[in-house]
């Protein structure tokens, strides 16, 4: 290793405008980065970890800058450089993959075209057939089989993880010497997560590429990097070699994520530790062990048999062709309990969900809930059982209506049920919303004033509004930062506890499975391949798919001690 670090960074300051004011964002950060290394800066929303991230390359988003410190990457320093130099930089020296695929990729242009334009710009290559040939090089060594293929294709034709190496691919296009990668995997299942990062690892290990990781999930991090940088408030708590944290966390606010960590609590729980220091508040082993105290669970609250679902897909001309999403389903889910019901993307659970709802048809097979037949039902009837049974989905934001206050937003589902007159309805928002644990105060504002833990409490007050018996959780907590999805999880796990509530939880995180549930299906193509309790799942699957996604949960080849 060289003793020049490429990147050092001290003192950094970053401030944001606010009304009558500023607030620091960064506030007095320190950390070096040496050639052909990874590091990892973890923390929750709101710690400065990004920000610093974007302070390096000059892309701070708004009006936000950069007020104090140093940044100096391979001998140049980037405070105070002209807006040429930062360019000549960004790219070429440091490429950088942003969180979310989607919204980083120009819909309304091809693959190709947005490859190509960052080879241009990156000085890859200049002449039109040359840089046609880098851009599939790029996808070809991206990982992306059929490249000449893809460069005519849309974003919206790639999946999450297509689109993700795309970016990555963008990334490394100019064989930068640095590589930021912001939550280059937050949105995408754990087995795509797990593959694109050992792309990622060999393609940086082949160019010699240093790379900074930014996520909340510590176990990843752990796993990734040599280096960690634990960020809270802007500040740096805790630095040092990643196994010596994630084994022997110092500072407060690190035990805490040590202990909110869903991979690392499957590892704990598989391994039967647990996290005695840590804050109760976040031990997710706490919430698996109350779970597994429980009593017997009562009579079958839900009975799916042999559901199938059979979409029409239309191809070339005026022909269709038949897609079965969901291919002869059947489980049972007892009353009280958690039922996991767990896959890749297109594995068919979301669907499987969305026919239990009543949202979409069933093409053959039986849902059955309470004794009653959803399929015999008529309108009054499946509406008086939409009643008690409610869902909460993966975007909290997406999921509310913005131009709906929060007090509103909770009301609406007793408004709709004719439930109550308004007085009455006031005082069932009250008092949801203090068994969501949050203020009255919070009501008369909007979801985009909250924070994304505040938006999925709004939502479970809002699916907890005609005191359901059943409620369908698809994806709820896989976009929340570790600690508050544990908060989310206890909360989940209390009201199931006090309401006597049956959940069927649709997620692809089976370290998530490991906290939360009693019984875990797991689903790959459309079919049910394997079936049981979660601790028979965890330490004994039968399928090589369901040992799959067990191996790729982050940190599965982490070492913890008692």
């Amino acid at each position: 290793m060289s003793e020049t670090p490429l990147l050092r960074i001290s003192n950094l300051e970053v401030d944001f405008p606010t009304q009558g004011g500023s607030v620091r964002a960064v506030d007095g950060v320190n950390l070096e980065l040496y050639a052909g290394q990874t590091l990892a800066i973890v923390g929750e929303s709101g710690s400065g970890k990004s920000t610093t991230a974007h302070a390096i390359v000059d892309l701070l988003p708004g009006a936000g800058k950069v007020t104090g410190g140093s940044i100096v990457f391979d001998g140049q320093e980037l405070v105070g450089a002209t807006a040429s130099q930062l360019e000549d930089i960004r790219g070429r020296l440091i490429g950088f993959v942003p969180q979310d695929p989607m919204s980083n990729l120009n819909p309304v242009w091809s693959v190709g075209f947005q490859v190509e334009e960052a080879i241009r710009a990156n000085g890859v290559a200049t002449g039109k057939k040359e840089v046609r040939d880098a851009a599939i090089d790029v996808l070809r060594k991206a990982g992306l089989s059929d490249a000449e293929q893809r460069l005519k294709q849309f974003p919206h034709q790639f999946s999450g993880g297509m689109r993700q190496r795309v970016l990555i691919g963008i990334g490394l296009a100019a064989n930068p010497k640095l590589l930021i990668a912001d939550e280059p995997t937050s949105a995408l299942d754990v087995t795509v997560q797990r593959t694109i990062l050992d792309h990622l690892d060999e393609l940086t290990r082949e160019k010699g590429t240093s790379v900074i990781l930014i996520t909340h999930d510590l176990g990843l991090a752990a796993e990734r990097a040599e280096q960690l940088v634990v960020m809270y408030r802007g500040k740096i708590v805790e630095s040092g070699p990643s196994r010596e944290i994630l084994t022997n966390p110092q500072h407060p606010y690190t035990k805490r994520l040590v202990a909110a960590a869903p991979s690392l609590a499957s590892r704990r729980l598989t391994a039967g530790l647990s996290v005695a220091e840590a804050d109760s508040e976040f031990d997710l082993t706490a919430v698996a062990a109350k779970r597994a105290a429980r009593t017997e669970a009562g009579d079958v609250a839900i009975s799916l048999a042999d559901v199938t679902k059979v979409y029409s897909i239309r191809g070339s001309g005026f022909k269709s062709t038949p897609f079965t999403a969901v291919d002869r389903v059947s489980f049972d889910i007892k009353r009280g309990t958690t039922m996991a019901l767990v896959g890749e993307s297109g594995s068919g659970k979301s669907t499987v969900a969305r026919m239990l709802l009543g949202l979409e048809k069933v093409t053959s097979g039986s849902i059955v809930i309470d004794g009653q037949a959803v399929s015999k039902l008529n309108a009054k009837q499946l509406f008086a059982l939409r009643g008690r049974m409610q869902p909460v989905f993966q975007d909290p934001y997406g999921s509310l209506d913005p131009l709906r206050n929060i007090a509103n937003t909770i009301a609406e589902p007793l408004v709709t049920h004719h439930v109550g007159n308004r007085a009455e309805r006031t005082a069932r928002v009250r008092e949801l919303l203090e068994q969501v644990s949050l203020p009255w105060s919070i009501s008369s504002r909007y979801p985009g004033e909250l924070s994304g833990g505040q938006r999925q409490r709004v939502a479970i007050a809002r699916a907890l509004a005609l005191k359901p018996d059943i409620v369908v959780l698809d994806e709820a907590v896989s976009a929340l930062d570790v600690l508050v999805q544990a908060q989310i999880l206890q909360l989940l796990a209390e009201l199931q506890s006090e309401l006597g509530l049956t959940y069927l939880f649709i997620t692809h995180d089976l370290a998530v499975v490991r906290v939360i549930a009693d019984e875990v299906c797991v689903m790959n193509k459309g079919q049910i391949v394997e079936a049981g309790t979660t601790s028979r799942i965890f330490e004994s699957p039968a399928q090589e798919y369901t040992q799959n996604l067990l191996d790729a949960i982050p940190g599965a080849n982490i070492r913890l001690g008692a």
